[in-house]
């Protein structure tokens, strides 16, 4: 191994990740930091909590690289074996740092724990030169070791929230500082709406071949999203490197692009309307609340959202919307004409400026040839007596939670375009 290969592994520890019952998001994360500090990063290992097990895979990775970032496994209970892993694959003891254990204590409020008994008390047990990485938001703390010279081991918990938390504070700095080289990698993440990962890899073809920075396309549910990285020496010069592919793919994406980095539908949407002043509704039938609950997850939207009538049955339709029986016996729920009473009648009710409606066949059940499962009407109610009517049919093999999100998906991108044209 080369002594200047800087070569990182991430290795995830728990029988829980193995089953299934757990997504491994952290590895994700961890990837992602990575890529920040510009390391070589060519591997990840998932094994269970088995102490053979881990001791083999750890023993593996000391030979082929320089740094091992560990998550899971720090707890306090029998199946929390890392520490213990660790210690052994380099034939070493672990021994107590009492002021750990008092610090355990006060995070628990709790200074009767029983010093001889307590299985917390395993969470204190490190080799005898390692570097604590204090654990603001939990009671395992992670380590920073060197067993043998040009490897490194970092451990953190398993749980999101600790381990990114201990990285940011502790990690990330460290591993800069030893292990990055004068260059990392910076980032810039455009996302579209309303437009095909396909349709946007035809279009920028030439830009795909791009050194550096680099073009990658991903694509998620209703979403399409483009990431441009660049290999700089600082963060400055990477968004000089970035700026004229930013501008270029803006200019030819102009109508499709909806925000950068962690911004959302929602978000952008709330920010809109924030800055106009106006409050907005929604009248939802076969979404039942994902469009309300999308908007209420972003800090900020009681600024603008007002509520949501979750109108699911005919009865409900009439009794809370007004919408006549002539009109859902003649048109059915499902119908341009429903879907268009229900958002005029909800922003009348409600009292804002802006109402979305959403009537539709999420399925499996319940199509017909007339109107077929992922038939979906969405009708907008703005100012002015403004209306705005869509008709989606999505495709059949669609499930039904994909139906209702991409018509979530739709309706805050069919407002948005709507916000865009009036500020022009």
């Amino acid at each position: 191994m080369s002594p200047n290969s800087k070569e990182v592994e991430i290795l995830s520890i728990g029988t829980e990740l193995l089953l299934g019952n757990i997504i491994n998001t952290n590895s994700q994360w961890i990837s992602e930091q990575l890529s920040i500090l510009g390391l070589n990063h060519f591997r990840q290992s998932t094994v269970g909590d088995n102490c053979d097990r881990i001791i083999k895979v750890i023993q593996e990775i000391s030979k082929r690289s320089n740094l091992l970032i560990t998550t899971g496994g720090l707890g306090p209970t029998p199946d929390d074996l890392t520490n213990e892993a660790i210690a052994k694959s380099f034939n070493v003891s672990l021994y107590e740092r009492p002021y750990l254990w008092e610090e355990i204590k006060q995070k628990l409020s709790n200074s009767n724990l029983k010093d001889d008994s307590s299985s917390l008390r395993k969470q204190c047990f490190f080799p005898k030169n390692a570097q604590i990485i204090n654990n603001p938001r939990g009671t395992a703390p992670g380590m920073i070791w060197e067993p043998i010279k040009g490897f490194t081991i970092l451990t953190f918990p398993g749980v999101p929230s600790e381990m990114k938390t201990m990285w940011e504070e502790t990690a990330f700095k460290f591993i800069k500082t030893k292990f990055s080289n004068s260059y990392s990698f910076f980032s810039n993440t455009l996302k579209f709406a309303g437009i095909g990962e396909s349709s946007v890899a035809e279009k920028i073809n030439d830009l795909l071949n791009l050194q550096n920075p680099t073009v990658a396309p991903y694509a998620n549910l209703g979403e399409v999203k483009l990431r441009i990285t660049a290999k700089a020496k600082n963060d400055l010069e990477a968004e000089k490197i970035i700026k004229p592919v930013k501008e270029k793919l803006k200019k030819e994406f102009s109508k499709f692009i909806f925000g950068e980095n962690e911004d959302t539908l929602p978000s952008v949407l709330i920010k809109e309307l924030a800055k106009r002043k106006e409050t907005i509704v929604f009248a939802e039938s076969c979404t039942g609340g994902l469009l309300s609950s999308s908007i209420t997850s972003i800090s900020g939207s009681s600024q603008v959202f007002k509520g949501s009538i979750v109108s699911y049955s005919n009865e409900l339709k009439n009794s809370l919307l007004n919408i006549s029986d002539e009109k859902l016996t003649k048109y059915g729920a499902v119908s341009t004409q429903v879907c268009e009473d229900m958002a005029i009648n909800a922003k009348k009710k409600l009292g804002a400026d802006w109402a979305i409606a959403i009537s539709g066949i999420a399925g499996p059940y319940g199509g017909s040839k007339d109107k077929p499962v992922g038939l979906v009407y969405i009708s907008i109610s703005g100012p002015n007596n403004h209306i705005t009517n869509i008709k989606k049919i999505f495709n059949s093999t669609r499930n039904r939670i994909e139906i209702q999100t991409l018509s979530v998906n739709v309706s805050l991108n069919s407002l948005r375009l709507i916000l865009l044209s009036d500020s022009k």
